[in-house]
C-alpha cells in the first residue's frame, strides 16, 4: 500500500481526550509534522511516542511542502497535527492537504476534539446550520466591516477570538447584530477552568467586565443567526420580478427586490433569470 499523510486530532485540553486511534497512528507513522514542535513534544512524551518530529507552521508550510511530499512519494507514512484539536480548523495545514491531493497521496482523517464543535455541542444554541468563521480581523475597522457582512446571516455562527480582544469584539457586535443577539461563550473546554454560558451579547459585556478572569485562554463564541428572512410567496415574488424585469436588468430588478423584501439576492437572481428565460 502507498504513503498516506494522516490527518490527526490532538486534545484541546484535557489529555484522556487522545483516541487509541491516534495514539496508534503517531507511533506507526515515520515521521510528524506538528506546528510547534515544542509543544507537541510534550504531549508526545506523555503517551511515550517516540516517532519523529518536524516543524510545519504557517511561516514555513509553503517551503516544506516539497519535502514533505517527496518522502510520501518514498513510502514514508507523515502524521500531520496541530497544537491542539484539528489541524487545518484555523491551524496550518491546508497547503500540505491540498498537495498531498494533487499528488495523489491518499490523506486519512483520525477524528477527536475540535474546540468549534466542542461549543456548538453544549451553548444551546441551533446547530443544523452553521457557519465556522475563525478569528476576525484584529483592527476594529475590519472587524466592523467583516460583522456587517455577517449581521444578516440566519445559521449560527461559530467564531475563535484571542482573548485580549474579547472584550471590544463582543462589544463590536452588540454594535453591529444587536444587544439581544443570543451568544455562546465557551472558554478554555476541558480544561480546570472550562466556562460554558448562553446569555445575550449585552450580558455577555457585562460578564466579562465584571470578571476579567473571562479575558484569558482559549474563547470560542457561539453566534445565533438572524431572524429569518421575511415570507415572500412565489406569486407575488414572481408578480414583482415581471413588473420590474419591464424595465429594468436583471441584475437591478433583483437587487431592488432584495432591498425591498428582505430575501437574499441571488434567490431573486436566480428567479428573475428564470422569469427572463421563460419569456424568450
Amino acid at each position: 500500500m502507498s504513503a498516506q499523510l494522516f490527518v490527526v486530532a490532538t486534545p484541546i485540553g484535557h489529555l484522556d481526550d487522545m483516541t487509541f486511534r491516534s495514539i496508534d497512528v503517531l507511533k506507526s507513522v515515520s515521521l510528524i509534522a506538528a506546528e510547534d514542535t515544542r509543544q507537541s513534544a510534550q504531549l508526545l512524551k506523555h503517551y511515550n511516542i517516540a516517532t519523529p518530529l518536524t516543524a510545519c507552521h504557517d511561516h514555513n508550510e509553503s517551503n516544506k511542502i516539497n519535502i514533505l511530499i517527496e518522502k510520501l512519494k518514498n513510502g514514508d507514512n507523515i502524521a500531520l497535527i496541530s497544537d491542539a484539536g484539528t489541524p487545518l480548523i484555523s491551524d496550518p495545514g491546508f497547503k500540505l492537504v491540498r498537495a498531498a491531493q494533487e499528488n495523489g497521496i491518499r490523506v486519512t482523517p483520525v477524528p477527536g476534539a475540535c474546540a468549534a464543535i466542542a461549543a456548538l455541542s453544549a451553548v444551546g444554541l441551533p446547530s443544523d446550520r452553521f457557519s465556522f468563521e475563525g478569528f476576525l480581523p484584529s483592527k476594529q475597522s475590519q472587524r466592523l466591516i467583516h460583522l456587517e457582512r455577517l449581521k444578516h446571516e440566519t445559521q449560527t455562527m461559530i467564531i475563535y477570538e484571542a482573548p485580549h480582544r474579547i472584550l471590544e469584539c463582543v462589544k463590536d457586535m452588540v454594535q453591529v447584530f444587536g444587544a439581544d443577539r443570543p451568544v455562546g461563550f465557551a472558554r478554555e473546554i476541558t480544561k480546570t477552568f472550562e466556562t460554558i454560558k448562553k446569555m445575550t451579547l449585552e450580558q455577555l459585556v457585562e460578564f466579562i467586565e465584571n470578571d476579567h478572569n473571562q479575558q484569558k485562554g482559549e474563547i470560542v463564541l457561539v453566534i445565533g443567526g438572524a431572524a429569518e428572512e421575511k415570507d415572500l410567496s412565489q406569486e407575488k415574488l414572481d408578480q414583482l420580478l415581471t413588473r420590474l424585469l419591464q424595465d429594468l436588468s436583471v441584475k437591478a430588478a433583483s437587487q431592488l427586490v432584495a432591498d425591498l423584501t428582505g430575501i437574499k439576492k441571488k434567490i431573486a437572481y436566480q428567479r428573475a433569470l428564470e422569469l427572463t428565460e421563460n419569456k424568450q
